[in-house]
């Protein structure tokens, strides 16, 4: 007989962007190993994004029960829809603000610990009392951010004899976006309280990167599990390589993930290298701050930029698939260290060069070295960056661009369901 397990997630189709992901590609596979998922939603989300192409990835015999929840992004649009549209995507300005902005950040931060959908707890362990024990389901998984979502998990674990297994996708008072939050001093004590009481309490805990696990290591004794993100077969018509040198970056760029060493070593390969000025294009595909795009219209690069935008995760595969190389770039600092995209893995099985900038000793900088998908460098690497974009162009000009990937089936979807379902069995 299988075993029944409620997932307690935000984030599903249509909802679009990374956060949806995980867990529609988990309940994909998890029957393969005895295991019934129920997922348990918001009946009325407020999606930053929307991908409907992904409801057709959902299971049709998967059982998906929803609650009302009362969401504040809402009633704050009344007041600015940009400003509240933008923090929601968490793209914030590093300098200037607006007294809005601030008004808005001071608010989220202060009164809505530990996210904006903390008034989904309440309601949600009301009804979800009842339904597992009518269901007769004894294990329950929540996925954050957002991180309120822990705190159902965590009253249902002290209301009933259940085992709950907490799956953090982000850290939670480390992740620099946290640091934004314009935080009182009670209020950081509150967010500590609350992460160490989770930690604490959830029989197991699930990171997506090697350094969180350290860092939770110093909180918790409880048992910790590292299941990255990964990929999946995903099937659609074969994609040309694009003719030009094309260098794309898939997905959002916030304000303070700008690589100056970046454009300035494109501007000087595009100033000395007249085949490279010819055959060069960047392709930006996904929300790009006004920072981002102010920096690089600095470095003279606006007429080789192309801006797509946002688009839907099939089409977004394509654009991974068609580029020559493709970009990886996170904040140069020790927060994102342990921050590992999920379009990593994505773009590790494309057998396109990566080309990845940030902090040093990253977990990213260990998958994308192990795996032979290309190379990692920090923001003060200007002169190897430059040397290895040249020769990637090279091999390019020669036909001969591509990877070689080492030990890639480690981050299939499927093999990470097997290692998820080993710890839901226990």
């Amino acid at each position: 007989m299988n075993k029944k397990v409620l997932i307690i997630t935000y984030y599903w189709p249509p909802a679009g962007g990374p956060g949806v992901q995980r867990w529609l590609k988990f309940v994909k596979y998890l029957k393969i190993h005895h295991i019934d998922p129920v997922v348990y939603i918001p009946e009325n989300p407020n999606y930053p994004f929307k991908d409907p192409d992904l409801l057709a990835e959902i299971p049709e015999d998967l059982k998906v029960i929803k609650h009302p929840i009362k969401e504040p992004y809402r009633f704050a649009k009344l007041f600015s829809k940009h400003k509240t549209s933008t923090i929601s995507k968490g793209i914030i300005s590093p300098k200037k603000q607006s007294l809005i902005e601030r008004s808005l950040l001071y608010i989220r931060g202060n009164y809505f610990i530990p996210d904006a959908r903390k008034n989904w707890v309440k309601p949600s362990v009301r009804y979800l009392s009842a339904y597992l024990k009518t269901h007769q389901i004894d294990t329950v998984v929540t996925t954050g951010p957002p991180h309120s979502l822990h705190l159902i998990g965590l009253l249902l674990k002290q209301n009933l004899a259940i085992k709950w297994v907490a799956d953090f996708r982000d850290p939670w008072t480390s992740i620099g976006y946290h640091k934004k939050l314009k935080l009182t001093k009670r209020s950081k004590t509150r967010h500590k309280t609350l992460e160490a009481k989770v930690l604490n309490t959830a029989n197991h805990i699930i990171t997506t990167s090697f350094k969180t696990k350290q860092e939770f290591l110093q909180i918790t004794a409880q048992p910790i599990s590292v299941i990255t993100n990964g990929y999946d077969t995903e099937v659609f018509d074969k994609v040309e390589l694009d003719t030009t040198f094309s260098i794309a970056h898939i997905g959002s760029l916030l304000s303070e993930r700008n690589p100056s060493v970046l454009w300035k070593v494109l501007k000087t390969l595009i100033s000395e290298n007249e085949s490279f000025k010819t055959h060069f294009k960047l392709q930006l595909v996904g929300e790009v701050s006004d920072t981002i795009k102010a920096s690089i219209n600095a470095f003279g690069l606006s007429n080789y930029t192309n801006y797509t935008g946002y688009v839907s995760h099939k089409e977004a595969l394509k654009q991974q698939h068609k580029a020559q190389l493709l970009l990886l770039i996170e904040i140069d600092s020790q927060d994102t260290e342990s921050i590992i995209p999920g379009k990593l893995f994505e773009y590790m099985v494309t057998q396109r060069p990566i080309i990845a900038i940030g902090p040093e000793a990253s977990d990213v900088q260990k998958i994308i070295t192990d795996t032979n998908t290309g190379a990692y460098f920090k923001y003060s690497d200007e002169d190897v960056l430059k040397t290895t974009i040249l020769s990637y162009f090279e091999l390019f000009l020669n036909k001969k661009l591509k990877t070689n990937p080492l030990g890639l089936e480690a981050y299939s979807r499927k093999a990470l369901t097997k290692k998820l379902a080993e710890v839901l069995h226990l």
